[in-house]
């Protein structure tokens, strides 16, 4: 028991520690300007409000796994560059005339807090600089950064986060099937975790074999990952606006909870095989995830 508990004590604070650097290098990235400068102010208050940071910590994780420590092959301008995007998607998804949202992170949405104008506006510059950062991140390999400049723009765009948001928009409110569904949430949310992976492998040069099991892990960690955030909808501790799906076809909607919930389970079992296939060298990744999902899923119990 003692072991166990200083085995999450110690994981707890590595991560504490990661999302303290990750912080940090998002400031030094994203310095502040003039006080007049509102879309600058607009791109760190979407970037910079406290988060999970999971992508990041899973891009830095990952490539630690795989034999790529935090100073090399330009690994934290990765995983900065990966929340940068994220970051912009949340605002442009927020806006009045995506989702509407009043709330994120615990806070007035940016469009509420700066207007749509500038919202719109620094969501494109975060676009613009996360690919910058690549472009000129230190010590990684001009072949390394087009591979992840590629693989980051390839989720962004129409076979990504513009298309999953667009099937959630005009065919949400539809009847759909299970499998139309599963695709919008792949669009939404697995393919930005696919690059994420792949951006780790890449720093970290690793084989096809383990790139194809990461893209395995990540598709199955993208619906698990979508599962959990529908079925948290209603509650009042995620710091988002509660009831966002209320008139949307869901999983949750038309599975129930707790058919969603097992889903979601069989989904978390299929994604720990494919990463101890991709990463048995390391268990840093899988510790992290068994350990979002089981304290999420606790608060439901």
């Amino acid at each position: 028991m003692t072991t166990h508990v200083d085995t999450t004590a110690h994981q707890t604070s590595e991560l504490l520690q990661l999302q303290q650097i990750l912080q940090a290098h998002l400031e030094h990235l994203l310095p502040a300007g003039q006080q007049s400068d509102r879309v600058r102010a607009a791109m760190r208050a979407g970037t910079l409000a406290q988060g999970k940071r999971i992508r990041p910590l899973l891009l830095l994780l990952a490539a630690r796994d795989m034999g790529c420590e935090l100073t090399q092959n330009g690994v934290l301008d990765l995983a900065c560059a990966v929340e940068m995007v994220h970051a912009a998607s949340l605002i442009l998804d927020d806006i009045p005339s995506m989702d509407n949202a009043q709330m994120r992170r615990g806070r007035p949405t940016v469009h509420r807090e700066f207007g749509e104008n500038v919202a719109i506006l620094a969501a494109i510059a975060l676009l613009s600089r996360a690919f910058e950062v690549i472009a000129i991140a230190p010590g990684l390999p001009a072949v390394h950064k087009s591979e992840a400049i590629a693989e980051l723009s390839a989720a962004v765009g129409l076979q990504g986060l513009v298309q999953g948001q667009f099937q959630d928009l005009h065919d949400g409110a539809q009847s759909r099937s299970p499998e139309a569904i599963a695709l919008t949430n792949e669009l939404k949310t697995s393919v930005l975790f696919r690059a994420t992976l792949q951006m780790a492998a890449i720093a970290a040069d690793a084989s096809p074999q383990v790139r194809q099991r990461l893209s395995f892990f990540a598709q199955d960690l993208g619906q698990a990952f979508q599962l959990l955030d529908d079925l948290a909808d209603g509650c009042k501790h995620t710091g988002k606006d509660v009831h966002q799906d209320q008139g949307k076809s869901t999983l949750v909607q038309m599975l129930g909870a707790d058919g969603a919930e097992r889903r979601l389970r069989d989904h978390l079992r299929s994604a720990d095989a494919h990463l101890a296939c991709a990463c048995h060298r390391g268990i840093a990744t899988r510790q992290y995830m068994h350990a979002l999902f089981n304290q999420q899923l606790a608060m439901f119990n």
